[in-house]
């Protein structure tokens, strides 16, 4: 007899789901399924999980698949399991490809390929609860988000769009999905739109999005003028909505534990903030090479600000942009100077310069300090007057951080909206201010091109 077995969460079960099970069994005579905990879900990242332990193992049952259903509960049991079961052959989906090649000592891996569209066009008849993303932009940060989004419950990324054709079936092929290089055929296929295209272009996708009935995750900076900020905002409420900006640390748990410090008056009234993120970028990159939209402060500015909006809030009364230049007047250095009634904050990025990153929050009792990379919080410190006086606090950081984004954007279309405070409809309007300020500054007064 060969035995075989596979693992996997099998939330919210759908045809995707029956169909692995059904290649799985026709790989041997016996098939053992085992069905994640709760508790072991979250140590692995696994976001949102909806369907109860019970319900999940339930739905496996009646897959009509699993001769034998276990329980995983830690890290590492998977070795355990192969040794007790005297299993022949391990499988799991090809999303997995080389994630488990470390049981080649132990048994057969088998990576069974995904098969097209089932987890996508299929589930929505299956389970309407399901959110089907379809990806504009096909990038670096692109390939970063179809990685982690498979790390949410609840959404399954059907199709990328990009007007360069080659482009979209590149990266379809890549991740297996479909790929477009229509906007309506685009639209037909999907519910919700992540926008991860060139900066000058997010408001036109968004408003297409929002016109086409579609709920809209768009990469920082959303849009590079506050006007056009309130309009998409309002756009969207008035269509019943959700629009969100995808500035990654405003979702991440760590960050929002050393807000919850600093708010709480740990280190007593916050008098100044200083913020500081850079990164050496390649001198042909777009972000150097970008005369209009390049450059450190568009790039890096939003994750700068962040702190200092959440802290000290909107109502600054002078604001000052000092900058050093490329040999093509590109700002690879941007210093931003903010005075509010009671406190100063100083935001510092790069492309072209490196300094030290880090986050410090100062205040009357002591000051809190998070190292770089700050923007992935994981520690942080609390000091005071006595130099031997130091709390020291840790948070887990999963992934790239963008699951955390997705998870709460999702929480938001199913109606729960307890995450709309970590990044609120007026501090993203003001970070677009904030980024039309700069523009404005940065080149000299001048009009540029108004984005499409």
């Amino acid at each position: 007899m060969k035995r075989v077995i596979t693992y996997g969460t099998f939330d919210l079960f759908h045809e995707g789901h029956y169909r692995l099970l059904e290649r799985a069994k026709a790989l041997g005579d016996y098939l053992i399924v085992g069905v994640t905990t709760e508790a072991y879900d979250k140590t692995r990242g696994k976001l949102n999980v909806v369907d109860s332990l019970m319900v999940r193992i339930e739905n496996v049952k009646r897959s009509g698949f699993a001769d034998e259903v276990i329980i995983e509960e830690t890290f590492g049991q998977k070795i355990n399991d192969i040794k007790k079961y005297h299993i022949d052959i391990f499988t799991v989906g090809s999303d997995w490809t080389g994630t488990f090649d470390y049981l080649k000592d132990y048994c057969q891996v088998v990576y069974l390929e995904r098969t097209k569209n089932i987890s996508s066009t299929m589930l929505r008849e299956q389970n309407s609860r399901i959110q089907r993303i379809g990806i504009v932009g096909s990038g670096r940060i692109a390939n970063r988000f179809v990685a982690e989004a498979r790390h949410v419950s609840g959404v399954n990324t059907q199709g990328v769009y990009n007007p360069r054709r080659e482009s979209a079936f590149s990266f379809a092929k890549k991740w297996q999905i479909d790929g477009y290089d229509e906007l309506e055929e685009f639209y037909n296929a999907i519910d919700i739109v992540y926008i991860a295209s060139p900066h000058e272009t997010h408001y036109g996708y968004i408003k297409s999005a929002l016109e086409h009935g579609k709920h809209v995750l768009c990469e920082k900076p959303m849009v590079l003028r506050q006007e056009q900020a309130e309009e998409l905002f309002s756009y969207a409420k008035e269509k019943k909505l959700v629009l969100f900006e995808g500035i990654k640390t405003a979702y991440c748990p760590g960050f929002h534990k050393l807000l919850g410090f600093a708010g709480s008056g740990t280190v007593g009234s916050i008098r100044n903030i200083e913020t500081c993120f850079t990164k050496l970028e390649r001198t042909d990159s777009r972000e150097l090479t970008d005369r209009v939209y390049g450059g450190s402060f568009i790039e890096l500015g939003s994750y700068v600000m962040l702190p200092i909006l959440k802290l000290f809030g909107r109502g600054f009364e002078d604001i000052r942009f000092d900058t050093i230049r490329g040999k093509n007047g590109l700002d690879i250095f941007t210093k931003v100077s903010l005075k509010y009634p009671m406190g100063i904050a100083t935001a510092t990025c790069g492309l072209g310069v490196k300094s030290e990153g880090r986050l410090l929050i100062a205040g009357t009792r002591g000051y809190i300090v998070a190292e770089a990379p700050w923007w992935k919080t994981s520690y942080f410190e609390v000091h005071y007057e006595n130099a031997e006086e130091v709390e020291k606090y840790s948070e887990r950081f999963l992934g790239d951080g963008l699951r955390y984004e997705i998870s709460d954007f999702l929480s938001m279309i199913n109606g729960n909206r307890s995450s709309e405070f970590k990044l609120t409809r007026g501090e993203s309007e003001a970070l677009a201010g904030i980024m039309e300020a700069f523009m404005r500054v940065e080149r000299r007064g001048s009009v540029y091109p108004a984005e499409k």
